[in-house]
């Protein structure tokens, strides 16, 4: 193997780890991660070195948001709602932060999933995303509000960001 294979392979479980956490569906995840790969080594000749972390979450947010404006286009689904009621402690909590973070608007959730389960810097999740570092930040302060205040019971204002 060369050294572009040998790194996109030591990247597999990141790009899992944030996959899972942006799709919230571990076989959607795993077909994001797939064709995240696929894409990146059909694409090898397009590396001309960088951040190769950064350019595979960039493909892989990329595929992420053209799967969620393909589901747009469909009718909704309801989901089944779990009651929870046999659950206590943190499992309760764990499932607080869950149902917290689902409520976050797509542009939010990216950003607090790829700093706080990554640890992306700021200017690695703009230039992933494609926004200023301004607007990372604004995402960042509104996403962290929005879980501060969901977890609080108060219930948050749900804002389309730029």
């Amino acid at each position: 193997m060369n050294d572009f294979r040998d790194g996109v392979e030591e990247l597999i479980p990141a790009l899992r780890r944030y996959a899972r956490a942006l799709a919230r569906d571990a076989d959607i995840a795993d077909d994001l991660v797939q064709d995240t790969l696929v894409r990146a080594l059909r694409s090898e000749k397009l590396f001309h070195g960088g951040d190769l972390r950064s350019w595979l979450y960039t493909i892989l947010t990329n595929l992420n948001r053209n799967r969620r404006r393909a589901l747009a286009r469909r009718p909704p689904l309801l989901p089944l709602n779990d009651t929870g009621a046999d659950a206590s402690g943190t499992e309760a909590e764990g499932g607080d932060i869950a149902r917290a973070l689902a409520t976050l608007v797509e542009e939010q959730r990216a950003v607090l999933l790829l700093v706080v389960l990554e640890g992306l810097s700021y200017r690695e999740i703009a230039d992933i995303q494609r926004v200023p570092i301004g607007t990372v930040m604004s995402r960042l302060a509104r996403a962290r509000a929005h879980i501060r205040a969901t977890l609080a019971g108060e219930r948050p204002m749900l804002k389309r960001v730029k």
